[in-house]
Protein backbone atom coordinates (compact mmCIF):
# COMPACT_ATOMS: atom_id res chain seq x y z
CA UNK A 1 0.00 0.00 0.00
CA UNK A 2 1.48 3.43 -0.90
CA UNK A 3 -0.43 6.60 -0.60
CA UNK A 4 0.50 9.43 -3.10
CA UNK A 5 -0.25 13.01 -3.72
CA UNK A 6 -1.61 13.31 -6.70
CA UNK A 7 -0.35 16.23 -8.84
CA UNK A 8 -1.25 15.29 -12.56
CA UNK A 9 -5.14 15.02 -12.48
CA UNK A 10 -5.22 13.69 -16.47
CA UNK A 11 -8.93 12.28 -18.25
CA UNK A 12 -7.23 8.16 -16.98
CA UNK A 13 -6.32 8.91 -13.39
CA UNK A 14 -9.83 11.12 -12.65
CA UNK A 15 -11.89 7.92 -14.81
CA UNK A 16 -9.83 5.48 -12.44
CA UNK A 17 -11.25 7.55 -9.37
CA UNK A 18 -14.63 7.68 -10.61
CA UNK A 19 -14.80 4.63 -10.78
CA UNK A 20 -13.59 3.97 -7.48
CA UNK A 21 -16.07 6.70 -6.59
CA UNK A 22 -18.98 4.17 -8.07
CA UNK A 23 -17.83 1.26 -6.28
CA UNK A 24 -17.78 2.88 -2.97
CA UNK A 25 -21.17 4.73 -3.55
CA UNK A 26 -22.81 1.45 -4.37
CA UNK A 27 -22.02 -0.86 -1.48
CA UNK A 28 -22.38 2.00 1.53
CA UNK A 29 -25.19 4.72 0.19
CA UNK A 30 -27.70 2.55 0.40
CA UNK A 31 -30.09 5.06 0.52
CA UNK A 32 -29.87 6.57 -2.76
CA UNK A 33 -31.01 5.26 -6.19
CA UNK A 34 -29.39 4.12 -9.39
CA UNK A 35 -30.82 6.99 -10.76
CA UNK A 36 -29.71 9.42 -7.55
CA UNK A 37 -26.47 7.72 -8.22
CA UNK A 38 -26.04 8.81 -12.13
CA UNK A 39 -27.03 12.37 -11.23
CA UNK A 40 -24.72 13.37 -8.64
CA UNK A 41 -21.88 10.77 -10.63
CA UNK A 42 -21.60 13.89 -13.16
CA UNK A 43 -20.40 16.18 -10.71
CA UNK A 44 -17.37 14.07 -9.19
CA UNK A 45 -15.21 14.37 -12.29
CA UNK A 46 -15.56 18.62 -11.40
CA UNK A 47 -15.31 17.86 -7.77
CA UNK A 48 -11.90 15.79 -8.20
CA UNK A 49 -10.28 17.96 -10.33
CA UNK A 50 -10.70 21.34 -8.03
CA UNK A 51 -9.92 19.56 -4.84
CA UNK A 52 -6.70 21.47 -3.72
CA UNK A 53 -5.00 18.43 -2.08
CA UNK A 54 -5.79 14.82 -3.80
CA UNK A 55 -4.32 11.73 -2.56
CA UNK A 56 -4.93 7.83 -3.96
CA UNK A 57 -3.90 4.59 -2.05
CA UNK A 58 -2.44 2.66 -4.62
CA UNK A 59 -2.34 -1.67 -4.38
CA UNK A 60 1.00 -3.65 -5.09
CA UNK A 61 -0.13 -3.32 -8.54
CA UNK A 62 0.17 0.81 -8.20
CA UNK A 63 -3.54 0.46 -9.07
CA UNK A 64 -5.47 3.28 -7.20
CA UNK A 65 -7.78 1.65 -4.87
CA UNK A 66 -9.41 4.71 -2.95
CA UNK A 67 -8.81 8.07 -2.55
CA UNK A 68 -9.60 11.47 -0.35
CA UNK A 69 -9.72 14.76 -0.63
CA UNK A 70 -8.49 17.93 1.62
CA UNK A 71 -9.95 21.53 1.33
CA UNK A 72 -7.61 23.58 4.30
CA UNK A 73 -8.17 21.14 6.95
CA UNK A 74 -11.36 19.59 5.61
CA UNK A 75 -11.77 16.08 4.76
CA UNK A 76 -13.91 16.89 1.26
CA UNK A 77 -14.14 13.20 0.36
CA UNK A 78 -12.86 9.46 1.28
CA UNK A 79 -13.87 6.35 -1.16
CA UNK A 80 -12.37 3.13 -0.79
CA UNK A 81 -13.27 1.03 -3.80
CA UNK A 82 -15.76 -1.97 -2.58
CA UNK A 83 -13.68 -4.95 -3.43
CA UNK A 84 -10.79 -3.27 -0.88
CA UNK A 85 -13.16 -2.67 2.01
CA UNK A 86 -12.81 -3.33 5.44
CA UNK A 87 -8.62 -4.06 4.50
CA UNK A 88 -7.33 -0.48 6.69
CA UNK A 89 -7.21 1.51 3.77
CA UNK A 90 -9.46 3.97 5.03
CA UNK A 91 -7.94 4.30 7.60
CA UNK A 92 -4.67 4.77 6.45
CA UNK A 93 -5.62 7.34 4.28
CA UNK A 94 -7.45 9.24 7.35
CA UNK A 95 -4.59 9.28 9.58
CA UNK A 96 -2.35 10.47 6.77
CA UNK A 97 -4.97 13.13 6.57
CA UNK A 98 -4.47 14.02 10.12
CA UNK A 99 -1.45 14.00 10.24
CA UNK A 100 -0.09 15.92 7.11
CA UNK A 101 -3.22 18.47 6.45
CA UNK A 102 -4.24 18.43 10.09
CA UNK A 103 -7.83 17.29 8.90
CA UNK A 104 -9.81 18.17 11.58
CA UNK A 105 -13.35 18.59 10.25
CA UNK A 106 -16.13 16.73 7.82
CA UNK A 107 -19.32 16.15 6.78
CA UNK A 108 -21.35 12.49 6.66
CA UNK A 109 -24.36 11.60 5.52
CA UNK A 110 -26.68 11.07 8.18
CA UNK A 111 -27.80 7.70 6.34
CA UNK A 112 -24.64 6.05 6.40
CA UNK A 113 -23.85 4.88 9.62
CA UNK A 114 -21.04 2.55 9.50
CA UNK A 115 -19.14 5.76 7.87
CA UNK A 116 -20.16 7.78 11.13
CA UNK A 117 -19.53 4.94 12.81
CA UNK A 118 -15.81 4.47 11.59
CA UNK A 119 -15.36 9.09 11.55
CA UNK A 120 -16.13 7.95 15.80
CA UNK A 121 -13.75 5.23 15.81
CA UNK A 122 -10.98 7.44 14.44
CA UNK A 123 -12.06 10.41 17.18
CA UNK A 124 -14.48 12.73 15.38
CA UNK A 125 -17.26 13.87 17.37
CA UNK A 126 -20.94 15.39 15.70
CA UNK A 127 -21.25 19.07 16.22
CA UNK A 128 -24.00 19.95 13.77
CA UNK A 129 -26.83 18.12 12.07
CA UNK A 130 -28.80 19.77 8.71
CA UNK A 131 -31.64 18.32 7.21
CA UNK A 132 -30.20 18.91 3.58
CA UNK A 133 -26.68 18.32 2.22
CA UNK A 134 -24.77 20.83 0.58
CA UNK A 135 -26.62 20.51 -2.99
CA UNK A 136 -30.06 21.26 -0.99
CA UNK A 137 -30.79 17.49 -1.25
CA UNK A 138 -32.90 15.58 1.40
CA UNK A 139 -29.70 13.62 2.71
CA UNK A 140 -29.27 15.06 6.32
CA UNK A 141 -25.53 15.68 6.86
CA UNK A 142 -23.76 15.55 10.24
CA UNK A 143 -20.83 17.62 10.56
CA UNK A 144 -18.49 16.57 12.86
CA UNK A 145 -14.25 17.77 13.97
CA UNK A 146 -11.71 15.89 15.88
CA UNK A 147 -11.96 15.89 19.56
CA UNK A 148 -9.26 17.55 20.85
Amino acid sequence: MEIIEITDRDSLLIEQLLNIWESSVRATHLFLSAKEIESIKQYVPRALRKVPHLLAVKNEKGIPVGFMGIAEHRLEMLFISASERGKGLGKELLKYGIETYSVADLAVNEQNPLAKAFYEHMGFEVYRRTELDEQGNPYPLLYMRRKV
